[in-house]
């Protein structure tokens, strides 16, 4: 498995570096990107210039406009001018006077300016000074306006009528943006899917896909059918109708939908289940019917769903109410479309999810989704393949075996080692390396499994304590047969552990018997029995390592069949389906046995780990001193504490958390 992401570039299929092309949406020309690549900046300068132009002139006309030519007097030289038979006409609104004086005065004294029109604030303690006798008797002209004049025609159809019209414009050009090119309401029953073209220079093929071959064949098969439609048209095959792949997150299903759509020459429609509902009832199928509608036009092409359990939950699972109505409706319409009276002849649908058993039954039948692909994690080759990938990019070192870092990540899926390359990369350039060396890696793995070393400091006997802790479990791990060997024990604190004790097993598990089950959970119970042999008494440091055993034997019980008095019966939920009311389907007395057979699990394991430890009272002191010592013990170092031999099948860097 590959990101493009991750990827160097390549040239395209032109053999042209230069040639910048990615996946592009549909519609989108290149000589239009380039038009607007280059007009864009001096259109957004030109509006700015034209935006700036209008509020300066708008400024001037508006100060032009507003500008008073009254000069502005006091009072007292305003009755001066009046005694002296020189104003020639008055107007008042309110206290406020202004008018023209017959011959221009100078105001102030000395300016050098002389002006004719005049404005002042009569006072309001003037009270019955006569002035409206004397200006008449001199033969000035006396107006008067009112305080609140009426408000001009053009004012009132502004104030009145603009808001109204201003809501009603605004509606209408949201409308016009929304339902551009759309139907529905606004576009609310457009698709929101995206049409990709192949002829990128990331684009992702099958040469980018690895570690999961089974499913690159099922789909390789599914491209050859569309490049070449005759060749199995003439024996009377038809094209499948739709490819499930399903997995665990992280196996690299996008991915392969990916790299289908940069094999098979025809459109490519990519869509996530969610983007189909939406708070209005029916818009979800409406968009169903326009995805494939899209689709039919440009027949034969590939509809991709991600997530499509978010829509494909089996119907009447919950409640009958709101969202769950609306995503019934889309469901079913998904059903229409991909196996209905109309029929989609050359429309292929792919679509991935995490939870394939909590599907509709009616979308897993032939017709719909023909095939279905499981999507496992890699193998221990397919890792190494994985990594290969993902390194095409990176500068390693000489001494950088993948082959061994492989082998030390068993149950890691692409993206995972994905995420193990990115962070050995960015701890190779913190040291100022020039490339990535092997121990960047296993201090990346490190990090990634058990977090950032913590610099605390710790009190001695805590220390001690968690020692002996960690001593116990590794020694578990050494004694008990067919238990996975210890790779690494340390008592410098991690993430949200005071200590670690990490192993792997030789080669790939896929299947675990009663007695390596029995043998896990005595390994996670070691921690807490050698505290309690050692101190006569326990501490939370087992908190994690209780919880995970208690899950284990649970699992034996009711799950896997494990438990003679309980028997071959599941009597618990299928995974992705607990609920803390329990399994339906299983009565209280059979629980009640599930949780007697789980403590008696748990209580003779202990009770065993205990004898174990006391008879091997020396081992444990001598690894607990070692630890003390060198902190940290490699898979030869900790082998040689105890004197156990250990028959080396694989380097020593590879380790995996397994308790702490």
């Amino acid at each position: 498995m590959s990101d493009p992401g991750l990827e160097p570039s390549r040239q395209d299929a032109s053999g042209d570096p230069s040639d910048d092309h990615r996946w592009r949406v549909e519609g989108v020309e290149e000589d239009t990107k380039a038009e607007r690549s280059w007009f864009a900046p001096m259109r957004r300068r030109t509006f700015w210039f034209v935006i700036g132009g209008l509020l300066l002139a708008n400024w001037i006309i508006a100060g032009a406009m507003l500008a008073d030519d009254h000069t502005r007097v006091p009072y007292t030289v305003f009755l001066e001018q009046v005694e002296s038979a020189n104003v020639a006409e008055v107007t008042s609104r309110g206290e406020t006077i202004q008018g023209e004086f017959k011959t221009p005065v100078e105001f102030p004294p000395d300016s050098g300016g002389a002006a004719v029109g005049f404005a002042t604030e009569r006072p309001l303690f003037a009270g019955e000074d006569g002035l409206l006798d004397q200006l008449r008797s001199q033969g000035a002209e006396v107006n008067a306006e009112a305080v609140d004049p009426p408000a001009a025609l053009w004012e009132i159809i502004v104030f009145s009528f603009g808001p109204t019209l201003l809501l009603v414009g605004l509606f209408i050009l949201v409308f016009r943006k929304l339902g551009s090119g759309m139907g529905g309401m606004g576009g609310l029953g457009r698709s929101k899917a995206k049409r990709y073209e192949d002829s990128a220079e990331a684009r992702v093929t099958f040469a980018d896909v690895a570690g999961i071959d089974e499913a690159e064949g099922e789909l390789s098969e599914l491209v050859d059918f569309l490049r070449e439609p005759e060749k199995y048209a003439r024996l009377g095959g038809n094209i499948p109708r739709g490819v499930l792949l399903s997995g665990p997150p992280g196996t690299g299903k996008t991915l392969l939908a990916r790299a289908v759509a940069g094999e098979a020459d025809v459109p490519f429609f990519s869509s996530s289940a969610s983007e189909f509902i939406e708070m209005v009832v029916g818009v979800g199928a409406s968009r169903v019917r326009d995805l494939f509608n899209e689709a039919k036009k440009l027949a034969p092409a590939i509809i991709f769903i991600d997530e499509l359990d978010a829509v494909g939950r089996a119907r009447g699972s919950g409640g009958g109410l709101g969202g769950h109505d609306e995503r019934e409706q889309t469901l079913n319409q998904i059903l229409t479309e991909m196996d209905g009276f109309g029929g989609n002849e050359g429309v292929i649908v792919l679509a991935a999810t995490n939870r394939p058993e909590i599907l509709d039954s009616a979308l897993l039948r032939p017709g719909r989704f023909d095939r279905q692909v499981v999507v496992n994690p890699p193998d221990q080759p397919g890792r190494k393949a994985i990594l290969a990938i993902h390194t095409r990019g990176i500068p390693l070192a000489d001494g950088v075996d993948l082959e061994s870092v492989a082998s030390a990540t068993p149950g890691m899926v692409g993206a995972d080692l994905r995420n193990l390359v990115n962070e050995a990369a960015l701890t190779a350039a913190r040291r100022g390396n020039d490339s990535v060396e092997h121990c960047d890696i296993t201090g990346a793995l490190e990090k990634i499994m058990l977090g950032v070393e913590r610099h605390i400091v710790i009190d001695p006997a805590e220390r001690e304590r968690t020692a002996y802790h960690e001593a116990g479990h590794a020694l578990l791990g050494m004694l008990q047969p067919g238990a996975d060997p210890v790779r690494k024990i340390s008592i410098i604190p991690r993430g949200r552990a005071l200590g670690v004790t990490l192993s792997t097993p030789d080669a790939d598990r896929y299947s675990h018997d009663t007695s390596y089950l029995l043998g896990r959970i005595k390994v996670m119970l070691g921690g807490r029995a050698a505290e309690e042999l050692v101190y006569g008494s326990v501490t939370t440091g087992a908190a994690n390592d209780i919880e995970v055993a208690t899950a284990l034997a649970r699992n034996m019980v009711g799950r896997w069949g494990m438990s003679p008095a309980v028997g071959m019966v599941t009597a618990l939920p299928p995974h992705g389906q607990e609920s803390p009311f329990g399994n339906p389907n299983t009565s209280q007395a059979t629980m009640e046995l599930v949780d007697r057979e789980v403590k008696r699990i748990i209580d003779e394991c202990y009770a065993e780990t205990l004898t174990l430890l006391t008879n091997e009272r020396d081992r444990l002191e001598a690894l607990t001193a070692a630890l003390l010592d060198k902190e940290t013990l490699d898979e030869i170092d900790a082998y040689a504490a105890v004197q156990i031999e250990r028959n080396l099948t694989q380097p020593a860097e590879s380790f995996d958390p397994s308790t702490n």
